[in-house]
């Protein structure tokens, strides 16, 4: 059958865009918010306090839960070589860990279910409002420690319902020609943007300063905003498309076998850029315990919150994206610019850098027994977020533009992919913080990093000419990117 034509939503346009952008733009910052400002918490609130002998015993459930994640994890090690496998989450550290990769892995992975259901199912506004209604409900469980298995049940659905889904909604407010679409993105990643660097200082003040639960309980509020915002601007959303047998029985291209072969080199990609991005997603893992333990955090007779770290890399990221995209914007109107997967090896050379002078610094700290300079950390902060701004918004212009369109919205859930390995990956690296030196545990990030690296610069020379842009690829492309 025939799609049918796009209208668009009713409502005078604010700004240049319509009224439902800025619905959207809104919900999304404050889910953001309250994912980052619970995500800044979760591994000190764990080492802290949860996994203390006074508190764990309260927590219905958890030792069926620490015994999935240890299962887990000990097939990864199995799988991948990473220590024996024996024991895996002996220590309340290795646990916290653990627990902090898979949430985090997890909010990568399910909302490619999420956006399953809504296609096939409920429609993309019912399925992002009942996410938010997950969300809203796993915050406020977070405040009772009998409830954190069940917490982290409500996030992982809440997140895997609300987010591929409210992007989605972002991109189906303008026709397929609308040049305004590109603007609309970079408008919602700013709301992103905001929201991460906002979000651990609020609930990282309250969580550390106060109490672990008033952290928690603000996450929850922004949650119940974002849930107030969206269902205010329903009628200024985008029209559902068909779904169910009527979706399925639209005619479909077939595909050649070049875009097999494609779609082949793009999954294979995945643990690449795992690879070089570990060192980024370990800033809500084990960097939070290590800077807690050796960065000098006083500040006039204070001590800064450990989670405001995670504000100073969103700061910083911010001006890094920006400063990319002004650089290669400067170096297309003189040369060539190049190859996206050679910009992707190049920011992995870069963010290799980053984990160096952690460990650098963790010698220093071992030499002298003083505590570490924010200075280093700045260094890492801004070395770290140029190979990120070089990797991840590149890696998915690749896979949205290389992908076939008949699959480029699935390929851009596959491209998200790569944040779960990492995670996962993340979750078991960050627990042997406690076995190695600070020096020897940074240098081996660095040398996964690297390792990514040169695996890409293989990937260039032996599949540049099938990952190339076409002719085809001039045409805007028919599917959008989402921010993280």
């Amino acid at each position: 059958m025939t799609t049918t034509a796009f209208i668009p939503p009713a409502g005078k346009d604010i700004l240049g865009h319509p009224r439902g952008l800025w619905y959207l733009v809104f919900a999304e910052a404050w889910e953001r918010f309250s994912y980052y400002g619970m995500q800044a918490l979760l591994v000190l609130y764990l080492t802290q306090y949860l996994l203390l002998p006074e508190h764990v015993g309260a927590v219905a459930g958890f030792e069926q839960f620490k015994g999935a994640v240890a299962a887990a994890y000990g097939w990864l090690s199995q799988a991948f070589g990473i220590g024996d496998g024996s024991n895996e989450l002996a220590t309340p550290i290795a646990t916290a860990a653990a627990i902090t990769g898979v949430y985090s892995a997890g909010v990568y992975a399910t909302p490619m279910i999420g956006g399953w259901i809504a296609d096939r199912f409920l429609g993309r506004t019912t399925t992002v409002a009942l996410g938010a209604l997950f969300m809203v409900a796993g915050h406020f469980l977070m405040a009772f420690d009998v409830a954190f298995v069940a917490a982290i049940a409500c996030l992982f659905i809440g997140v895997g319902l609300f987010k591929g889904n409210i992007a989605s909604q972002v991109g189906e407010l303008y026709g397929p020609s609308d040049l305004r679409r590109t603007t609309a993105y970079q408008t919602f990643l700013l709301g992103v943007q905001v929201a991460v660097i906002v979000a651990p200082i609020v609930t990282g003040f309250l969580g550390e300063k106060i109490a672990w639960h008033y952290g928690f309980g603000a996450a929850g509020v922004g949650m119940a905003i974002a849930l107030v915002v969206y269902l205010g601007g329903r009628k200024y959303l985008p029209p559902e498309q068909p779904r169910g047998r009527a979706a399925a029985g639209a005619p479909k291209d077939k595909l050649t076998g070049r875009d097999w072969a494609t779609m082949a080199v793009l999954v294979a990609m995945l643990p690449i850029l795992a690879a070089t991005a570990i060192g980024n997603q370990e800033i809500f893992n084990a960097y939070l315990l290590w800077g807690e333990q050796n960065y000098n955090l006083v500040f006039f007779g204070q001590t800064m919150p450990t989670s405001w770290l995670v504000s100073l890399d969103a700061i910083i990221s911010t001006v890094t994206v920006g400063a990319a995209l002004l650089f290669w914007t400067w170096w297309g109107k003189r040369w060539k610019e190049p190859d996206e997967i050679i910009k992707l090896a190049a920011g992995a050379v870069i963010a290799a850098g980053a984990p160096l002078i952690l460990a650098f610094a963790s010698a220093s700290h071992t030499a002298t027994g003083q505590p570490v300079s924010l200075a280093w950390g700045l260094g890492f902060h801004i070395v770290n977020d140029v190979g990120f701004a070089m990797i991840f918004p590149v890696g998915l212009a690749l896979f949205s533009r290389a992908a076939p369109r008949q699959v480029g919205g699935l390929f851009i859930g596959i491209y998200y992919l790569h944040l779960f390995i990492c995670n996962l990956a993340t979750g078991k690296v960050a627990g042997m913080i406690e076995t190695m030196d600070g020096f020897s545990f940074w240098a081996m990030h660095a040398a996964v990093i690297t390792a990514g690296a040169l695996a890409l610069v293989v990937f260039a020379v032996l599949f540049n000419k099938l990952l190339a842009p076409k002719a085809a690829d001039a045409a805007p492309a028919a599917t959008e990117a989402a921010p993280a």
